[in-house]
């Protein structure tokens, strides 16, 4: 796994052993990438990485230059990793890393991002009310990005404050883009 481009294109960064944490492939990543650059402009953007694992994603955003990056995660294989991760790279103080359950975060949350990642594991629970959660606690900044990476089979709780703005396919991932609802 590395980064795809910008300031630290081309680093490698380092994975967990745990299968529990699936990184991001190569692919998803950049065509993640691709579809926001048409879409958002990440310069001096906050970004809220959950499920962060490797913190490949947040990584990417800082790397393409994002001003901060919040990594949020339970686990703390996955912790450890995301903060050896930024040491190697340098990203310390663009970034705060979080040892926390991610609807706890949301929940306690005071900022705003422009773009927020959520990658939970395939077989997490409630990624169904991730988009409800997100929105209901006005985290997402109005012009701003929720990109959520699931199973194809995943159906999301309806809201009226999100909007589906695209759905990208990789044979059994997707990515969802939402947006905020515009009355």
């Amino acid at each position: 796994m590395r980064v795809i481009t910008g300031q630290f294109k081309g680093r490698r960064l380092t994975t967990v052993p745990d299968r529990t944490i699936r990184p991001v492939t190569d692919r998803v990543k950049q065509t993640i990438f691709d579809s926001l650059a048409t879409r958002l402009d990440l310069q001096d953007t906050q970004v809220l990485d959950l499920f962060a694992g490797t913190g490949s994603l947040g990584i990417e955003a800082l790397s393409r230059g994002a001003k901060h990056c919040t990594f949020v995660d339970s686990s703390d294989q996955g912790i450890t990793c995301i903060r050896q991760n930024l040491n190697t790279l340098g990203c310390f103080p663009a970034a705060t890393v979080v040892q926390m359950d991610a609807f706890r975060f949301i929940d306690e949350c005071r900022d705003q991002f422009a773009l927020i990642f959520a990658d939970p594991p395939y077989s997490y629970a409630e990624t169904s009310r991730i988009p409800s959660a997100v929105f209901s606690r006005n985290l997402l900044e109005p012009s701003g990005y929720l990109l959520i990476e699931h199973t194809k089979n995943m159906i999301f709780e309806e809201s009226p404050l999100t909007r589906l703005d695209v759905v990208k396919k990789f044979g059994s991932t997707f990515v969802s883009f939402y947006v905020h609802k515009v009355s």
